[in-house]
């Protein structure tokens, strides 16, 4: 199935990700979660684990999943690691990636940075926010392409996020070189970058029986907001409390809801063989125009093959002349 025809699903946008996988068993299946060790990651990694699979949590600090590792420790259940891993610096994705060994069955692309404040370039020359979220995991797809080939059946899941509907990737001055530099705008580029991989994978590797599709999220309160200051939160409507605790509306989600749709799309028997889709609230979206009035659904320039195949050939060339 492509992202032509729309999947609907059971379950509702408050599901939680381990409700998503009752009853579904994950025995022998290898999975890799990029920041697994914290907010929608970590639920990402316990729904996943508590299903049977083996999972690997990626991160730049592996103490941080220490947690985790102890959690899935005893048996009846998965497991999990933890391995190092920067998606900014390439040098690490290519370590990661030799160390890998043997079949991957899902690759969920879920680590990501937001509005960072300051303009930020990776020795590549690539802005920090599109490096991070797009091409650190651009690159490790591709290295570990083998291993994913392998499964038989395998899954690429990336976490975007509604931003994509605000802006698309601008070609000609991608890493803000020209155009003043606004995290904001930014972010949003990446996020349509990420959606715009997985129409590029649908397209490229399809024959090699592995299929992706992009997750909402939806708002989550996670560490993903670290670079917002008080002001930016209350206008998303995050207040704080007496002793400094943040308190959010109800339209937020908690992480293990948050995390629903990529365990969905990473591992659930309704979404075999469905590629190239954009997920939000457990459900394939609607493409619409994109724009700032949009609210909901996938805009049509994060579809777009023809930008999906010029990203794809724009990274392909960045990572040859390394």
């Amino acid at each position: 199935m492509t992202a032509t025809t729309r999947l609907t699903t059971p379950f509702t946008a408050r599901a939680t990700a381990a409700e998503i996988l009752d009853g579904v068993d994950l025995t022998g299946r290898r999975m890799i979660v990029t920041g697994g060790a914290s907010g929608i990651g970590a639920e990402t990694v316990r729904a996943l684990a508590g299903a049977g699979a083996e999972v690997t949590v990626a991160t730049r600090d592996p103490g941080r999943a220490e947690a985790l590792v102890q959690e899935f420790a005893g048996p009846g259940v998965g497991s999990v690691r933890a391995a190092a891993l920067d998606l900014a610096d390439l040098s690490s994705v290519d370590a990661f990636v030799a160390a890998w060994e043997g079949p991957l069955h899902a690759l969920v692309a879920n680590a990501g940075v937001m509005a960072v404040p300051s303009r930020q370039l990776t020795a590549e020359g690539w802005e920090m926010q599109l490096a991070t979220n797009y091409l650190g995991h651009f690159a490790l797809a591709r290295g570990l392409r083998d291993n994913l080939r392998a499964a038989g059946s395998a899954r690429v899941v990336v976490v975007s996020s509604g931003a994509q509907l605000r802006r698309a990737v601008d070609f000609d001055d991608p890493h803000f070189e020209r155009e003043q530099y606004e995290p904001w705008s930014a972010y949003f580029q990446s996020k349509t970058a990420d959606v715009l991989l997985v129409v590029g994978i649908a397209r490229h590797w399809a024959a090699d029986g592995i299929t992706s599709n992009a997750a909402n999220p939806g708002y989550v309160m996670t560490n993903l907001q670290r670079h917002l200051d008080d002001d930016t939160l209350r206008a998303f409507g995050v207040t704080k409390d007496e002793a400094g605790n943040h308190a959010v509306p109800d339209y937020f989600k908690t992480p293990a809801q948050g995390a629903a749709t990529s365990v969905l799309l990473a591992a659930s028997p309704l979404l075999e063989g469905v590629t190239g889709g954009y997920f939000e609230d457990n459900q394939q979206a609607e493409v619409v125009a994109g724009g700032p009035d949009a609210r909901n659904g996938v805009a049509e320039h994060a579809v777009d093959p023809v930008a999906a195949d010029r990203l794809w050939a724009y990274a392909e060339q960045v990572l040859a002349s390394r």
